[in-house]
């Protein structure tokens, strides 16, 4: 399945998430276009567990990540963000909920999950942050405290998106790659490198994680 938006135009920390207050503009639609896409795979992918990751920072994941939720939600879909990236989180700024306790809390056993999940303002979307930066990231990521939590939201939820650090940079996406079943990699038009795309691609073959397609944003 290709999962390309080729004219989508995301301005960093200029457009955040438009999906919700421009339901009817260009870029709203390109995201409508992306879930259409989304939505259509074979019934032999049924990706419920979704990373959506860059090869590097700046490259426009998160925004992505944020309106894609979005947009799934407004289709009526019930929808879980995790912000995962415990390195340099965003997502709490993006949907102005609080950052001081989230998923690393959960990981290191000082809270339950219940006690992160946040409603936001968009009918259907609940978020976890990232909560409090652990020294240990990649280590969380891999533990059977983070498998316990998949398995217990993809039963309350129909898609759980996961907001990871960049592929090249740390090994966080690639773990979690090893835990979901599918994956969206997001490139930036005059940012990304081919051959950095070609690399975040190579990596990401061997896991568990079906890369769905590609995102390539910034592009007028």
């Amino acid at each position: 399945m290709k999962l390309i938006d080729r004219k989508s135009s995301q301005l960093k920390k200029k457009i955040n998430l438009i999906t919700a207050t421009n339901p009817n503009g260009i870029i709203s639609e390109q995201y409508r276009k992306i879930r259409t896409n989304f939505l259509s795979c074979p019934n032999s992918i049924n990706p419920q567990t979704v990373i959506i990751t860059s090869p590097n920072q700046e490259e426009g994941k998160s925004t992505t990540a944020a309106n894609f939720a979005v947009s799934l939600a407004q289709q009526g879909k019930n929808v879980l963000l995790i912000d995962a990236n415990l390195r340099k989180s965003s997502l709490h700024s993006s949907f102005k909920v609080d950052n001081s306790i989230g998923l690393s809390n959960v990981l290191k056993g000082r809270n339950q999950l219940n006690d992160v999940i946040v409603q936001t303002e968009i009918k259907g979307l609940d978020l976890i942050p990232s909560g409090p930066p652990p020294l240990n990231p990649a280590e969380l990521l891999g533990s059977n405290e983070m498998e316990l939590l998949i398995d217990n939201v993809i039963k309350r939820y129909d898609m759980v998106l996961f907001d990871t650090p960049g592929v090249l940079e740390f090994a966080d996406a690639k773990i979690l790659a090893n835990q979901c079943d599918s994956l969206i990699l997001v490139i930036r038009w005059g940012k990304t490198k081919n051959e950095a795309a070609i690399e975040a691609k190579r990596l990401l073959e061997p896991d568990k994680a079906k890369l769905l397609g590609v995102i390539l944003n910034d592009r007028v």
